[in-house]
């Protein structure tokens, strides 16, 4: 009935919103709503904020390879690199009738302006997105705002399909954003476990030894691509400096072609993140990426990405490689957008300052297949019971009441 509800008003008004959690349904109300349109011959643009989260709505609504297929905002709007501007604007607006962007919660202020600013006057906008997410690494904080203006029709889907309810990665989570503890209770056939250990070193070694020996023994995945240790914070002996360091070592140790830059050591074979938007390579802050090949007479890496047209080698000056980062673990604001078949999180009273209900959150909703919270119980409680959300002074809620 929501999901009628979602498709109705998203086709009837002019700009709505769809929000809700995982297992709520949001891309079977995407997909629905894209064969009305298609029906009606109403031509759409499917878009997101960055090229993961393109590629999984394509995935997800069956866009992919078709005409359909979502891009990146920045590609939507034709941003050009050499003079900072998008080239879709009020002057040369886009050429759809009806836009639908997901993973709305990662759009900063500046983002939506100019995207706004390319719709034509007659087209339909929808923003899909979990407002219970972290907001966006920019400012603003959009949707949430958007949402507590009331000046939006929007529809928030809550029940969880059935298939959903088997979940346990999906019922904890909606626990969590609810405030109450997950379910702790392992079961052997589960998909979300909590291994308590109350010292952050040994909490270390767990995780160090989950990662590289018993899920993959356990489960068939490959510990370099399947699986994401997602940790909040870089400092500390569960934080992510130091556990990248130790992963390489184990999952990647010294391979025949190297390079050590700025105190790092990045091999062949290694799993790495770009860490600042770069437009003349098309590749954006939070892609992850493979090492191919490491030249040293040319002074050069090849790093291949995944993106929303297939895979894409991208060349690296020695000088360059400022922008990328080791990403056997990540923080979670940097695996906003992504999903992981496993994914393992410590989490430690080191962290207090950092763990927040919707951290936690994020993090346990980037897992698909497996969801594994490694460290002191008293911290995850403090998560789940610390629902401050870092204030943000947008004044976008006052300006949309007026």
């Amino acid at each position: 009935e929501k999901q009628r509800e979602a498709v109705q008003t998203a086709y009837n008004r002019k700009v709505s919103i769809l929000t809700g959690g995982p297992g709520t349904g949001k891309s079977t109300s995407i997909r629905a709503l894209l064969m009305l349109l298609r029906k009606r011959k109403i031509d759409v643009a499917l878009a997101a904020p960055t090229g993961r989260a393109a590629k999984r709505l394509s995935e997800a609504t069956g866009a992919q390879g078709t005409a359909f297929q979502a891009k990146t905002l920045h590609r939507l709007l034709e941003y050009s690199p050499h003079d900072n501007t998008f080239q879709r604007n009020e002057e040369n607006p886009l050429p759809y009738q009806f836009v639908i962007v997901d993973e709305f919660s990662m759009v900063d202020i500046l983002l939506f302006y100019h995207l706004l600013k390319a719709l034509p006057k007659e087209a339909h906008l929808l923003l899909v997105g979990d407002a219970d997410q972290l907001p966006s690494v920019g400012p603003g904080n959009v949707l949430r705002d958007l949402l507590r203006s009331e000046a939006i029709p929007s529809v928030r889907l809550m029940e969880l399909f059935r298939q959903a309810q088997q979940s346990k990665i999906i019922v904890n989570a909606h626990r969590i954003n609810a405030g109450k503890m997950p379910h702790l209770k392992s079961e052997a056939a589960g998909d979300f476990f909590f291994l308590s250990e109350e010292d952050p070193v040994r909490t270390q070694r767990l995780v160090l030894d989950l990662v590289h020996r018993r899920l993959p023994a356990r489960y068939g995945l490959n510990p370099i691509t399947d699986i994401q240790v997602l940790a909040p914070m870089y400092r500390g002996p569960v934080g992510v400096t130091i556990l990248n360091e130790e992963l390489q070592a184990r999952l990647n140790p010294r391979a025949f072609a190297e390079v050590e830059w700025g105190g790092r050591i990045i091999r062949v074979g290694d799993k790495v993140m770009q860490v600042r938007n770069n437009y003349d390579k098309g590749i954006f802050n939070g892609d992850v990426g493979w090492v191919r090949s490491i030249n040293k007479e040319n002074s050069n890496i090849k790093v291949e990405f995944l993106e929303e047209a297939g895979p894409m080698l991208v060349s690296y000056e020695f000088a360059e490689l400022d922008e990328l980062i080791l990403a056997y673990a990540v923080t979670v604001h940097k695996s906003q957008g992504s999903e992981y078949p496993a994914i393992v999180v410590p989490l430690t009273r080191e962290h207090s300052m950092l763990l927040q209900r919707n951290l936690l959150y994020t993090a346990i909703t980037r897992a698909k297949r497996l969801c594994v919270l490694v460290g002191q119980q008293r911290a995850l409680e403090w998560a789940v019971r610390n629902d401050r959300v870092a204030h943000r002074n947008t004044g976008l809620v006052e300006r949309l009441k007026w």
